[in-house]
């Protein structure tokens, strides 16, 4: 199972305040829990190590450290390069003892079967929309839309958490555009990937 969490700490924005989750960061949490199953970029099957008996799960702590609007795209940005870069260790379990034995030496990479990007847009009365928006610019629009497509232009999510209308038109320019944005933000991991593996 794969578990998100978003915190939004007092130290990345002065909007929010050090204590229990807020609302914008459980909103966040739920969005990045959505966008998982939607795109279904991993398959619990896979992280099963033997079946009814034992499974990864793996908790994926997405911080803000510097809070300047657009979460969302950033949290599956930020997970979905976490993600790419998880080794799991083998593990087995002692037929004798019926206890799990891990081979930290031996370790494979999590198979990732879709990849979701995030692309976030300021809607402005249904006349201007503006990719990745700044805080300031989500706090002047007068709504938002987030769109999550995968690497075949496949659409896994549409968020929009109220806020101004959207035409069919002005909703699938927005698509088309994710589309484009995701080829960007692919090359970009993978290129950020390859530079940080070990040669």
């Amino acid at each position: 199972y794969l578990v998100p969490n978003v915190e939004l700490p007092s130290l990345c924005s002065e909007r929010f305040r050090s204590g229990p989750p807020g609302e914008e960061a459980q909103a966040a949490s739920q969005f990045i829990a959505d966008v998982i199953e939607n795109s279904q970029m991993i398959v619990k099957e896979d992280l099963c190590i033997a079946n009814g008996k034992l499974a990864w799960v793996l908790y994926c702590d997405i911080i803000c450290l510097d809070y300047d609007g657009n979460l969302l795209d950033a949290s599956v940005f930020a997970l979905l390069a976490a993600l790419k870069n998880v080794q799991l260790p083998s593990v087995i379990i002692n037929e004798e003892t019926g206890l799990s034995e891990v081979n930290l030496k031996q370790k494979t990479p999590l198979t990732i079967r879709k990849y979701p990007v995030a692309t976030s847009f300021a809607i402005f009365d249904d006349a201007l929309l503006i990719v990745d928006p700044t805080a300031e610019e989500e706090d002047l629009a007068t709504g938002t839309v987030t769109i999550v497509t995968d690497e075949e232009g496949r659409l896994c999510s549409v968020h929009k958490p109220g806020g101004s209308p959207l035409t069919g038109a002005k909703l699938q320019d927005c698509i088309t555009r994710a589309i484009t944005r995701h080829k960007e933000v692919k090359k970009l991991i993978d290129k950020v990937i390859k530079s940080i593996m070990p040669k």
